[in-house]
């Protein structure tokens, strides 16, 4: 940490060092500070632009994802020229050029339970922009273990949610959500949608709050979850303790898998050459059926309706499930593993349309 500014410094940041709650000493706390950043998407990018424009001397940005045209709706840290390139490098070279004396670190992996801890125990604040459940579990579970804060965000068409976890020992996610929501009412951005200037609503709140973590100063929300409209532009807190008959957890480990497997694009066409008839199930959104499509798919059903139609699915013949990038598909078939499936074995096709699209059929598009 810097023990004071040099001149190019000062003018830099003068605004910040004539802020009462801020002074040559917060900015110095900033500079040498870290942040981590998980996801380089919609709640990233307003994040990353604004905690590097304030000076936070080090941001690793961690996201395994590229950079694709549907992106650009909402994150805004890309442009049209990165479609294709690795969003960790791409946001790391945008906020590097915004703030040249910065340290800026591009993760490009996914945050996982071999690597949590690790990645996570090199920073002082973490950043959740992802848009899954399991990657908030984690990263909750991981700063809790760690006794490191962090800034979740959440977005859903026009609605935001926003709190700060495990601040000064303060309330964690698991206090607030003990256990994930079961799959109908767990749909992410692609498949819900989402208007494109909320990310920056709610990505902006939670650079703030990681701010004031780093320095100490103001109310953060701690014990409060901030939820935001943006069709009314109505926003409130509510407010959630420690709960004290929660296990506290003290160490992070895979969750064991359920009777399902994971099949790769090109396992599965050579299966397909050897004779295997399975069931292929399609549980994407009838306007991306219409994008593209599997030949050979048995069943579309979208995958929040999968609980309801579940008889339409047959017990005795192997199933196999696809969606844009196995995310959803992967969570029904873990929702069929539980609910008793006897009689085939489920598997997820991997990496969804995408990954067809990388190592099958390159003419497929990704959207």
């Amino acid at each position: 940490m810097p023990e004071a500014l040099n001149e190019a410094q000062r003018e830099r940041y003068a605004r910040h060092l004539v802020l009462p709650d801020v002074g040559e000493k917060g900015q110095v706390r900033l500079l040498g500070a870290s942040v981590l950043v998980v996801g380089a998407g919609g709640l990233g990018s307003p994040a990353l632009l604004y905690l590097s424009a304030a000076g936070v001397g080090k941001i690793g940005i961690m996201d395994h994802d590229m950079v694709n045209m549907s992106n650009l709706q909402r994150q805004i840290i890309h442009n049209t020229s990165a479609i294709g390139n690795s969003k960790a490098s791409s946001a790391a070279t945008r906020i590097s050029e915004l703030n040249p004396e910065i340290q800026v670190e591009a993760i490009e992996q996914k945050l996982t339970h071999d690597n949590a801890l690790s990645v996570i125990g090199g920073y002082d604040v973490v950043l959740d922009g992802t848009d899954n459940f399991d990657s908030r579990y984690l990263i909750g579970d991981a700063c809790e273990v760690l006794g490191k804060p962090w800034v979740f965000g959440s977005i859903h068409r026009f609605d935001g949610q926003v709190s700060t976890f495990n601040l000064n020992g303060g309330p964690n996610y698991r206090d607030l959500f003990p256990k994930p929501p079961p799959l109908e009412f767990a749909p992410n951005c692609a498949e819900a949608g989402v208007l494109g200037v909320l990310p920056g609503l709610v990505g902006t709140i939670q650079a703030a709050e990681a701010i004031k973590a780093i320095l100490g100063i103001g109310k953060p929300l701690s014990g409060e979850l901030l939820i935001i409209d943006a069709l009314t532009m109505e926003m409130r807190t509510l407010s959630f303790s420690t709960d004290p008959n929660r296990t506290r957890v003290t160490s992070i480990e895979a969750p064991k898998s359920g009777p399902f497997m994971e099949i790769s694009p090109t396992d599965y066409i050579h299966r397909l050459e050897g004779g295997w008839q399975p069931f292929l199930i399609d549980v994407r959104r009838a306007e991306e059926e219409e994008i593209v499509s599997i030949g050979g798919t048995d069943l579309r059903i979208q995958h929040l309706q999968v609980p309801g139609r579940i008889g339409e699915i047959p017990s005795d013949m192997d199933i196999v499930i696809y969606c844009r990038t196995g995310g959803r598909s992967a969570a029904v078939a873990r929702f069929l593993s539980e609910s008793g499936w006897v009689g085939s074995q489920i598997y997820n096709l991997s990496g969804g349309i995408h990954e067809w699209s990388d190592t099958v059929d390159s003419s497929f598009p990704k959207y």
